[in-house]
């Protein structure tokens, strides 16, 4: 990429500022990229960790020239006035920001007589191809997912079965809000930061994304998908794993096979060059041809409706993605999910997630963690 870039945003929510700084800033700041240079403009109050953290950027005051702009005669010193006297002072007129650049500044710019140029697709597209460096942030945050799901997995184990199937943790109903609270906990005492983990019982977890709420049940499939962030990389980690405490009936067990099964068969898949779209394919052939068709029920998605998976890293779901409409090929140093799953109300659904590195050699796991069912 050659042409001259800006981003304004913080870095705490915002991957791309992140990427390109590899600091953590929670209010929004200017990075300009000109003639392959980094510039950051910063507040005084982050000058000097700046300085430390983001050595490979020149660090300019915002102060500073906010009051060169005023001994200039502007009265209300804003952004784009901060931005035009930098690009003018380098005589650059152009500038290509993200997809997701904030309306108003990109007016505001114009307006000063700055040529703003929407930049399609990915604003750094080598971010989807990770070093070994990254894959090692990836694999901690990871780490620090597994931590929080073997607690959870704990807390199953020791659970009692009361009446009508319900679960009891030391006396007390085992609910959904509890086993994310002890997961959530583990996860933060390891360093990451989870939210939203989904802890769904029974038909709960027949919508993919429901967190899931009150008693958990004995003899149900629960679903338990944690995404946890670094808190010192702001790299995600990312698994899911589905139990049953006690006994599962065969119809869950015959869920539970298949997926494993269509896991098996795209992660097996997961090869340089290999096309996206066949991969996710190749489960659905399979979950179609054992007997689970995808299909709408009394107004709801039943079967595998969902990707086979997708690119982690600085965020949770990234390039490439492994679904049906996809157009993404793999190539070495993708990380990406493989998290199939087959969701059918009155039976209870099942999801497992690994995370898998594309490599030269074919794909290599990057999750530890054990596959059981019955606990």
């Amino acid at each position: 990429m050659t042409d001259n870039l800006l981003i304004v945003a913080d870095s705490d929510r915002n991957a791309d500022m992140l990427y390109a700084v590899g600091m953590f800033v929670p209010d929004p700041f200017i990075y300009l990229r000109l003639r392959g240079k980094c510039h950051i403009v910063m507040n005084d109050l982050e000058l000097g960790r700046a300085r430390k953290q983001a050595a490979h950027c020149k660090v300019i005051s915002r102060t500073q020239w906010a009051n060169q702009l005023q001994r200039d005669g502007q009265q209300k010193i804003s952004t784009a006035q901060i931005i035009r006297a930098i690009l003018r002072e380098k005589r650059i007129k152009k500038v290509a920001v993200p997809y997701n650049f904030p309306l108003g500044l990109a007016t505001e710019l114009r307006r000063l007589k700055i040529k703003v140029k929407c930049q399609p697709g990915a604003f750094f597209p080598q971010r989807a191809r990770k070093s070994a460096e990254e894959v090692k942030k990836i694999s901690a945050a990871l780490m620090m997912a597994e931590v929080g799901l073997a607690e959870g997995m704990q807390a199953l184990k020791n659970a009692r079965v009361g009446r009508n199937r319900k679960l009891l943790h030391r006396n007390n109903p085992l609910t959904s809000e509890k086993l994310r609270a002890i997961i959530d906990t583990a996860i933060l005492q390891a360093g990451g930061i989870a939210s939203h983990t989904i802890v769904a019982g029974g038909d709960q977890a027949c919508d993919p994304h429901e967190c899931g709420h009150g008693v958990l049940r004995a003899k149900e499939p629960i679903v338990i998908d944690v995404f946890p962030r670094s808190q010192r990389t702001g790299y995600f980690g990312d698994i899911t794993r589905t139990f049953v405490k006690g006994r599962a009936s065969e119809a869950v067990r015959k869920l539970y096979a298949t997926v494993a099964k269509g896991q098996d068969i795209a992660f097996t898949a997961m090869r340089h060059n290999a096309a996206a779209e066949e991969i996710h394919g190749q489960v659905q052939d399979l979950f179609t041809h054992e007997g689970f068709k995808t299909c709408r029920h009394n107004g709801r998605m039943e079967g595998f409706f969902h990707g086979t998976g997708h690119g982690v890293g600085m965020e949770l779901h990234e390039a490439p993605r492994v679904g049906a409409h996809s157009k993404d090929k793999l190539l070495s140093g993708h990380v990406v999910t493989v998290e199939p799953g087959l969701y059918y109300p009155g039976v209870g659904s099942v999801r497992l997630e690994d995370m898998a590195l594309v490599t030269a050699n074919g794909p290599r796991n990057l999750t530890k963690f054990e596959k059981v069912l019955e606990v």
